[in-house]
């Protein structure tokens, strides 16, 4: 265990480091007022954190610079997420920084999106708390005129979402109640993502081995789900990752984009986690394209409407004191705005 003053020293070092982005040394240390030792002193502690891989040298200066073991020890040992709490911080009013003009529930929480990543300069998601949470609980099918139907899909959140659309001439009716049958003997009770993973990898294979007729409209079925987790699920600043990449192949970057638009896939890594607050550093996100980034991520509770997800895509150097406190803020402050809308609505 690190003593009171290296503690303090990493403290420092992390802080002016993410503040500035230039390395640390020793010099610079000693002017901090909560370092009270001398100049050699303050550097044999460095070399001791040094050995430690908490921090390491670079080749541009005598300075250090945090490592990602040291960024780590820092989350765990010297902020403690998860034992933040509102009143430790300066409130920053999350309703007063989103405004009130907004008429739909979806609309205050894209606002959210887009002010966590004004506050935060990196890029910031918002889950709705109907996204993670909502179950099928049923699918039906309502044939219209000239060959089209209508699928209505209803989830234990009480919602109902409804589509139009054509079916081919060359899908039997029979198929068709065959497809729905089987949607509702495996997919009821799986939320919504987990249903649309199912349709994406597992339910193609079973079709068939009941239909042969189908497949032209199986991927208008999947749309129906994704324009239901559309509805909830808001990001904004993705522009920023470009300044966070510009060290990285650019076919990396490209699968970095593709990977933010595609809900499946980044809804999965936003889950990774079930604390209210979550940090994850580089490797620590088994994802190859985020070995130079760091995902923060905040869970939050509205009453009997489920559970959503704050997310903040940054730097492995981001100040995650910062970050953090807003997500606390934000975490505790938008489930009070979204309970209004839902009692006013």
């Amino acid at each position: 265990m690190l003593t009171e003053r290296q503690l303090c020293i990493l403290e420092k070092i992390i802080n002016l480091y993410t503040s500035h982005g230039q390395p640390v040394g020793s010099k610079r240390l000693v002017e901090e007022p909560e370092i009270q030792s001398s100049s050699a002193t303050v550097r044999n502690e460095m070399s001791l954190l040094e050995e430690l891989g908490l921090i390491e040298k670079t080749h541009l200066s005598s300075g250090r610079v945090p490592s990602l073991k040291g960024y780590r020890f820092y989350i765990d040992h010297i902020l403690h997420p998860n034992e933040l709490k509102k009143d430790q911080f300066q409130s920053r009013s999350l309703e007063r920084e989103i405004g009130q003009n907004f008429e739909v529930m979806d609309e205050l929480i894209q606002q959210s999106a887009v002010v966590l990543s004004k506050l935060t300069n990196f890029t910031a998601i918002v889950l709705g708390p109907e996204t993670s949470q909502s179950r099928l609980t049923g699918l039906r099918l309502v044939p219209l005129n000239d060959g089209q139907v209508m699928v209505i899909l209803i989830t234990d959140q009480g919602s109902v979402e409804n589509m139009i659309f054509s079916i081919p001439r060359s899908v039997s009716s029979t198929d068709l109640e065959k497809m729905v049958k089987l949607f509702n003997d495996q997919l009821v009770g799986f939320t919504l993502f987990e249903v649309v993973y199912k349709l994406q990898n597992e339910m193609p294979l079973l079709i068939k081995q009941y239909a042969t007729t189908t497949d032209q409209i199986l991927g208008q079925f999947e749309q129906v789900f994704l324009q239901t987790q559309n509805n909830r699920f808001h990001i904004s600043g993705k522009s920023n990752l470009l300044d966070l990449t510009s060290n990285m192949d650019i076919q990396k970057v490209k699968s970095l984009l593709d990977l933010m638009e595609n809900q499946m896939s980044l809804t999965s890594l936003l889950s990774g986690s079930k604390e209210s607050i979550s940090v994850r550093i580089g490797e620590e996100l088994d994802n190859e394209l985020f070995a130079n980034l760091s995902l923060v991520t905040a869970r939050y509770s509205l009453s009997d409407h489920g559970e959503g997800i704050l997310a903040v895509v940054g730097p492995t150097s981001m100040p995650y004191d910062k970050t953090i406190h807003l997500l606390n803020t934000f975490r505790h402050e938008l489930p009070e705005l979204l309970l209004k809308y839902y009692l006013t609505e």
